[in-house]
């Protein structure tokens, strides 16, 4: 993969807003899932009560923070790739072209690994 073009300063820029994006998330999943002894992430089964009522309702909410808890976990890995990208020098670099990905696409998403172009092209909005 190509090296990126983009500035030091807009890299460090974009690494704050990553590095906050990383700490919000895993506040955000700390309050629904936690940690098994190996390392991986379950969601939280809450439990309300023995109640019919509160049995359904129990289940609804699992299945909703298990529906966030994968949200969330896509988001983390999208953040620490993008990190890892600029450990790396190849921030901000398409990964289907090799052009350089446009400094108001990274400020929109900055954990994106494609242009507009190769993202539209892939999703077929030609």
């Amino acid at each position: 993969m190509a090296k990126s073009t983009h500035t030091k300063t807009f890299i460090e820029e974009m690494r704050g807003v990553l590095s906050r994006e990383k700490e919000k998330l895993e506040r955000s999943l700390g309050r629904i899932a936690h940690k098994d002894g190996h390392g991986e992430r379950g969601a939280d089964f809450p439990n309300y009560g023995d109640g019919q009522d509160e049995n359904a309702n129990e289940i609804a909410d699992y299945e909703s923070n298990l529906s966030l808890e994968h949200e969330l976990e896509k988001a983390l890995r999208d953040v620490d790739n993008a990190l890892r990208l600029m450990d790396e020098g190849t921030y901000g670099v398409c990964k289907y072209t090799g052009e350089l990905i446009s400094e108001g696409r990274l400020r929109a998403r900055p954990a994106s690994t494609s242009s507009i172009a190769s993202k539209k092209t892939l999703t077929q909005e030609l």
